[in-house]
């Protein structure tokens, strides 16, 4: 068989950038990582549920607000890390050491900038963001607030150091540092709300703690690398910050990392800010839909990990490949990972989705409306991910990895707003076509229109997004 690099679909092991071996050293750490961060947002709420369903709410409501910031810093360490991959594909050490330095100030200055603007703004932003919600909800979501914004600069830095390791195929340093972010997170929470009886900010000030101290130990790990005096053939992919105090911006790799970070921080922004805006439209519907939404969420993390972890490996796979000029396997390696994501969904979510209401009653306190309304929220959200969700969020990590950002910014934007936030609202006002009513349900099942939405979104998204891969206009967008 015939087998060019740039014109085989199957290219011999031999010829590729990464073995089988290796891709799945890069995989299984991610998904691990990501099961880690999900066991903590359920272990969270799992926490904040004995203190009552305004403590959940208030968690809940200003959760969404952290998770649109942390999703900003993540869109930068992408921009980071695409331009690092490439780099590394490349075999210029010189230039992905000094793109990493240039990424950890970016995201500093914007996390301190985010910190002080949020300690003036809070009660506003609170208020705009929430409107009218119920006093409880409101005192509960304004302290949480207040003291997970200091945790802000220590996020950024943990989310920016984690893809640099990411982005060298590390994936194993990150994972380890989530251990200890778990541990110190779940352990402070168990210790600050069952011994100290505090309320929501037993879960505020171990965040603070945990972020802080992982962001630390990933930037110690990444200057203790020595620079490379190697050849580049030799090159092992290994990114150093040393020289990092001695600060200075070279504006080229910003420009670089922001040409892919603006537009996904622009996506990731308009993705969270739509979220936002159908939460305060679920919060119209009372605190059980507020505390519904909430752990319906934390399972739907679960669903989708085989997903989340898999697009994280596109992001180095498809970056090196590309800095290394290898279009081909780029592509190869993109339909391979599609393939592992839809067995890993199948896989997880068929005996998941079988006892899915027993998990619920298991690990949250919830009254018996709040509890079916949570389950139905996560059957819909499992059984479409099933067939459309890796196309609407992994593949497209494929073309940002090629720096491709701009199409998947202008698609998700589009999707989002027209159909999720759309067709979330005309669900509300039509009592989502009158199914309400001919169910007999409760108010608070109003808020299934916002899940409805959520499969439309992926529908579309999901069309331009294998619409765009088939046509391979994203193989040139080469950002170094």
């Amino acid at each position: 068989m015939k087998n060019s690099i740039d014109g085989a679909k199957n290219p011999r092991e031999s010829q590729l950038i990464f073995s089988n071996r290796s891709l799945w050293l890069l995989i299984w750490p991610l998904l691990v990582e990501q099961l880690l961060q999900i066991t903590l947002g359920m272990a969270d709420i799992a926490m904040v549920s004995s203190l009552g369903e305004a403590a959940v709410g208030g968690v809940s409501l200003v959760d969404q607000i952290n998770v649109l910031i942390t999703q900003v810093f993540a869109a930068l360490a992408t921009g980071g890390a695409v331009v690092c991959s490439q780099y590394i594909g490349a075999k210029r050490k010189d230039m992905a050491d000094e793109s990493a330095r240039q990424l950890l100030y970016t995201v500093t200055i914007f996390s301190l900038a985010l910190l002080l603007f949020g300690l003036v703004f809070y009660r506003q932003i609170l208020s705009l963001v929430f409107g009218k919600i119920e006093a409880d909800v409101m005192q509960n979501s304004r302290l949480y607030f207040l003291i997970t914004l200091f945790a802000m600069p220590g996020i950024a830095l943990y989310s920016a150091a984690a893809a640099l390791f990411r982005a060298q195929g590390n994936s194993r340093v990150s994972m380890a540092i989530a251990l200890l972010v778990n541990a110190l997170n779940i352990g402070g929470n168990a210790i600050m709300i069952y011994g100290l009886k505090c309320g929501v900010e037993g879960v505020a000030v171990p965040t603070l703690v945990s972020r802080t101290a992982a962001a630390l130990v990933l930037l110690v790990k990444l200057y203790r690398v020595k620079p490379s005096t190697s050849s580049a053939k030799a090159y092992s992919g290994e990114i150093s910050i040393r020289g990092l105090m001695r600060f200075h911006v070279e504006w080229s790799l910003v420009f670089k990392i922001l040409k892919i970070g603006i537009p996904n921080g622009i996506e990731n922004s308009a993705f969270q800010i739509g979220k936002i805006l159908v939460l305060s439209l679920i919060a119209t519907f009372g605190t059980g839909a507020i505390a519904a939404n909430a752990t319906a969420n934390t399972l739907a993390a679960l669903e989708v990990l085989p997903g989340a972890s898999a697009g994280l490996a596109l992001l180095t796979v498809v970056g090196q490949c590309i800095g290394a000029g290898k279009k081909e396997q780029a592509v190869y390696y993109t339909k391979k990972i599609m393939l592992f994501t839809y067995a890993g969904f199948w896989l997880l979510n068929i005996p998941f989705l079988v006892f899915s209401k027993q998990i619920l009653a298991g690990l949250y306190s919830m009254s018996g409306d709040t509890l079916t309304l949570a389950w139905y929220m996560t059957l819909a959200h499992g059984i479409f991910g099933l067939l459309i969700w890796p196309l609407s969020f992994t593949l497209p990590n494929s073309l940002r990895a090629a720096g491709d950002a701009a199409f998947t910014m202008i698609v998700s934007f589009v999707s989002m707003w027209s159909i999720r936030v759309g067709i979330s609202y005309v669900f509300k006002y039509t009592g989502i076509f009158g199914l309400v009513g001919f169910m007999k349900w409760p108010l608070s099942f109003c808020a299934l229109g916002v899940w409805f939405a959520m499969i439309l979104d992926w529908v579309l998204r999901s069309f331009f997004f294998v619409l765009r891969f088939a046509r391979g206009s994203w193989k040139n967008k080469r950002v170094v």
